[in-house]
């Protein structure tokens, strides 16, 4: 007992030592509209939800039963557990916002977790200061929601990077995965609840319009009216034809509203995601120490120590992030052959160190600023396209999963032959990343239509429009693991 005291406050004294860094976290913006921009909201819903353990009192489920025994029978797992939640606890009592602590230990994280198995997630508001009701963000991370300021401490890192922990996680997400899909998730499609309203209420349709509306690209943004106009959906049936959240989630663009660029010029790579670019690197090292500050990108790691990863060693990386109501579907950047899909098992909480407590300026909700970090320890799937284009050859399309995401679904098998445009699979049930590779003889062209990349972009670009635009390259090298000698120039 004594030790473990001992060990307590010195984690907790050398987390003060960044005496702001609380305060700063819970200002902080938090990109893409996973969680509430206000992180009160968010404490908001997990008293309801505390409300609602307290009333259901259910047992826990399996997965999580399990989760509560594993880290029980392993005395230094419990201590990094507990001490995680007993120093989140420090912080959050000490920020500047007039709010109590919200999840205060393991037992009452498991409590919350098992209600969370059940339930759907929420489209929240807030009323503005002229009475409007407004898009308070929604609660697409919800176990995140819980998890914000544990994960950003030292024994958060300790505990999110431990192989049984992920193991487990996938069991649990596997488990939440199979309700998301069933009938009994649709109420949050046609309900109003408390501090929330239907996803399919008049007010959040408008919210999703906007955002299809707001995406930039080569054809300039969109000028859709309704939901409908813009995915596949039948008016017709209450739930609009979706057979569970997961099926909303994962809703279809309707034919035409996000047209193919060129589709006939090989040359022309077009984006795979709707998404807010993140970061563009040239020069990228095959093994690099991806977990340091500027989280460089390590191919090695990214692509999982595949034959195919020398290839792009000294290539280049555009990497992009996707929003809470973004498209979540993938679509091939390139027309090509697949070569090779598979997914990569990986960490699910797990944030870059230097976004946690011991800096000055830590992730106001991890693992947003985490991303290149993500790329090399996060669940993901890698899909290899050998371009029909010779200036291309051999690309890595990588979707990376962040937090929740249960599912990266590959809808392509290797012999496949894709179009600029075909469907490649889909991120399920919460937020997400992904990059494009390219090997270093390809000289490429980015458009990012006057948004810059980084943390702070805010718009999507859409999904089929042209990203980039092939300047000159070799044909691709004739054997795997060949490391090309010739520079990527980007313009």
């Amino acid at each position: 007992q004594i030790l473990w005291c001992g060990l307590l406050f010195l984690t907790m004294n050398h987390d003060h030592t960044k005496g702001s860094a609380h305060q700063l976290r819970a200002f902080k913006s938090r990109p893409g509209g996973w969680l509430p921009e206000d992180p009160r909201h968010t404490g908001n819903w997990i008293r309801k939800l505390k409300n609602v353990a307290a009333q259901r009192n259910l047992e826990l489920v399996p997965p999580i039963k399990e989760f509560k025994d594993m880290v029980h029978s392993d005395p230094k797992l419990y201590a990094n557990v507990t001490e995680m939640f007993s120093t989140a606890f420090v912080h959050n009592q000490n920020t500047p916002l007039d709010w109590q602590p919200e999840v205060q230990d393991f037992n009452e994280f498991l409590k919350l977790l098992n209600v969370i198995m059940t339930t759907a997630p929420e489209c929240y508001v807030s009323s503005s200061s002229d009475g409007t009701m407004q898009a308070a963000g929604m609660i697409g991370f919800p176990i995140n929601a819980l998890l914000d300021w544990p994960m950003a401490t030292n024994a958060g890192y300790n505990v999110f990077a431990n192989a049984l922990v992920n193991q487990q996680f996938k069991r649990i997400l596997k488990y939440w995965a199979q309700f998301l899909e069933t009938s009994d998730s649709l109420y949050v499609l046609v309900q109003r609840n408390e501090g929330s309203i239907a996803w399919l209420s008049d007010m959040a349709k408008s919210w999703i319009v906007n955002a299809v509306n707001l995406a930039i690209g080569a054809n300039g943004g969109g000028q859709f009216h309704s939901f409908e106009e813009i995915f596949k959906s039948d008016i017709m049936d209450p739930y609009y034809g979706f057979r569970s959240w997961d099926a909303f989630f994962v809703r279809e663009f309707v034919d035409g509203v996000r047209p193919v660029s060129e589709p006939d010029d090989d040359n022309v790579i077009i984006n795979a995601c709707e998404s807010t670019p993140y970061y563009m690197k040239q020069g990228v090292s095959l093994l690099d120490k991806f977990w340091l500050k500027d989280q460089p990108y390590s191919l090695e790691n990214m692509l999982n120590w595949d034959e195919y990863s020398s290839q792009f060693a000294g290539g280049t990386v555009y990497q992009a992030f996707l929003s809470a109501l973004s498209y979540h579907r993938w679509h091939s950047p390139v027309t090509g052959t697949v070569k090779k899909a598979l997914v990569v098992n990986g960490s699910y909480y797990l944030g870059n160190e230097y976004q946690s407590f011991l800096v000055d300026q830590p992730d106001a909700v991890g693992p947003n600023n985490s991303q290149c970090f993500l790329t090399a320890v996060a669940t993901r799937a890698l899909i290899f396209i050998e371009a029909d284009n010779p200036a291309i050859g051999l690309m890595c399309f990588i979707a990376v999963g962040m937090a929740e995401v249960s599912s990266c679904e590959i809808t392509v098998r290797l012999g496949d032959h894709v179009r600029k445009g075909d469907g490649l699979g889909m991120f399920h049930f919460g937020g997400s990343s992904h990059c494009l590779c390219f090997r270093p003889d390809v000289e490429l062209e980015f458009y990012f239509y006057g948004e810059k990349p980084g943390p702070k972009a805010t718009i999507n670009i859409q999904i089929n429009t042209v990203i980039a635009k092939v300047v000159a390259g070799t044909t691709p090298l004739p054997v795997a693991g060949t490391t090309p000698h010739t520079c990527c120039i980007l313009a």
